[in-house]
């Protein structure tokens, strides 16, 4: 989970005037004033009763601009945003909407918060009763659309009293950046991955294989065929005789997490939700229906979706004891975080890929190679999530991953499209249908045999589509994990 320093804290202000003559009359003054026609009616009988409807609209608005003055100032009125949790991709937030009426009189509030699109497509209104010197609290969620930093408006707010004949427009300024964060996984499916890290590095103490590594284990007496370089000479001085250091596999690697943040990865895909599927014989069988009916996700980028995997790879490899590093490029380096453990390194990594955009332009794969190299000189396990160009000749990308094969293991991941998938696995009924099942094919094969020249090579290659990303790479990771390959 998301540390809870990583909330926006609550922000205060008070309300002012929208305007200068920022007031007007309700529906209810409205209806009120219609209501004076009426008095045209006996008019047709007699003249003189017609000025009924003149003095009768004159009453209504003499009450109207009173109740108007009885209503407190906009000064005296203050208002309080809080946020439940931090903001994040495929989970509700709560805000937390507070009045302080310190007027004498109760008043009716109707609330719009304005929020951005990121977190809201339409703003609501809420409506809310403030007592004099009591604060007044609503609730209402919201579900994050966009990852990055986003800019939250003002409040508005229109307020009347309990005869509801004239109202005030006012504003609060509670204007903050909310930064929203890539999607988590719940703790039941994470659970399940510690776990079996876990059974791993038990496996491992026991093995304690030597020799593979470059871990110091002990020490012992020189043996034909050891490795020079490996002779500890002050310890051969002490006991008159050669000594040879002996090593284990190392427990904690260097990981990194390579995101891909070209025009590929803006694409987006909406995964559709499995229904709750359970029985409940107080549901009619329509309300059954719907509720075990697929649902969609919104849709998000296949940069989100590998911003989600990065997060679940970090909390899983770091609980492991290696340490992770990230690098997310487009036309140049976005986001650089050198290989580290803890929690504070693992918020920095959650807060660089909350910043992480995908751009229009083409990634330069071959700069981003270059740059992992330099900064990373030993050998280590990339994560490289990205998606392939259909184009006549050989991707970047490949050419890449070629270079990064000669010092370090790989786990080369292609993010899928699954409307191509879909398009070349139907059956086409027209024309068309099958000029696009066999451009889908051939898009299909031409990715197969990419990755298959890339392992090869000696990479681990993945095909996924982006609901399966998550769960492959980090059992992928525990495979690397468990036989030792870095």
């Amino acid at each position: 989970m998301i540390s809870p320093s990583l909330h926006p804290g609550p922000i205060h202000a008070a309300f002012e005037p929208r305007s200068r003559w920022a007031f007007g009359l309700t529906p209810r003054s409205v209806a009120l004033l219609c209501a004076g026609f009426l008095g045209l009616i006996p008019g047709f009988w007699d003249p003189r009763l017609a000025y009924s409807m003149p003095a009768w609209d004159l009453l209504v608005l003499l009450f109207a601009v009173l109740d108007g003055l009885r209503l407190p100032a906009a000064r005296n009125l203050f208002a309080t945003r809080t946020w439940s949790n931090a903001p994040a991709l495929d989970s509700e937030t709560e805000i937390e909407l507070t009045i302080e009426n310190h007027g004498k009189l109760i008043v009716d509030c109707r609330l719009v918060d304005d929020l951005p699109e990121a977190l809201v497509a339409h703003p609501a209104t809420h409506r809310l009763t403030a007592f004099p010197r009591v604060p007044a609290s609503l609730k209402y969620r919201v579900q994050p659309q966009e990852r990055g930093d986003w800019t939250t408006g003002w409040l508005y707010l229109r307020y009347r009293s309990g005869l509801g004949l004239a109202e005030r427009w006012a504003r609060a300024p509670l204007t903050q950046q909310v930064r929203i964060y890539p999607a988590l996984r719940t703790g039941e499916e994470q659970q399940i991955f510690l776990a079996r890290s876990r059974q791993i590095d038990l496996q491992l103490r026991q093995a304690r294989l030597r020799g593979l590594g470059r871990d110091f284990e002990s020490l012992r007496e020189y043996r034909e065929g050891d490795d020079l370089r490996d002779i500890c000479w002050t310890a051969t001085a002490r006991r008159g005789g050669l000594i040879t250091r002996q090593y284990q596999t190392e427990r904690s690697q260097a990981v990194w997490i390579v995101l891909d943040c070209g025009r590929l990865m803006r694409s987006r895909v909406a995964i559709p939700m499995e229904g709750d599927g359970g029985f409940n014989p107080r549901t009619s069988p329509a309300e059954r229906a719907r509720a075990s009916a697929p649902e969609e996700r919104p849709p998000h980028s296949k940069l989100d979706y590998a911003c989600t995997t990065a997060v679940a790879l970090a909390q899983l490899a770091l609980f492991s004891g290696d340490r992770v590093g990230l690098l997310a490029y487009g036309h140049t380096i976005q986001q650089r975080l050198l290989p580290g453990r803890g929690a504070a390194h693992l918020r920095q990594l959650i807060e660089s890929l909350a910043l992480v955009r995908a751009e229009a332009s083409e990634a330069d794969h071959l700069r981003a190679t270059a740059t992992l190299n330099r900064l990373q000189p030993r050998r280590a396990l990339i994560l490289w999530i990205t998606d392939l160009a259909e184009t006549a000749m050989r991707p970047e990308v490949i050419d890449g991953a070629t270079q990064l094969l000669r010092r370090h293991v790989l786990l080369f991941v292609a993010m899928a499209q699954p409307e191509v998938e879909t398009i070349a696995q139907a059956r086409p009924k027209s024309v068309d249908q099958m000029f696009r099942a066999a451009a889908a094919q051939e898009m299909a094969a031409r990715r197969e045999v990419l990755l298959a020249r890339l392992h090869e090579h000696g990479a681990l290659t993945l095909d996924l589509n982006p609901e399966a990303l998550t769960s492959s790479v980090l059992n992928q990771y525990l495979t690397v994990k468990e036989r030792a390959m870095v």
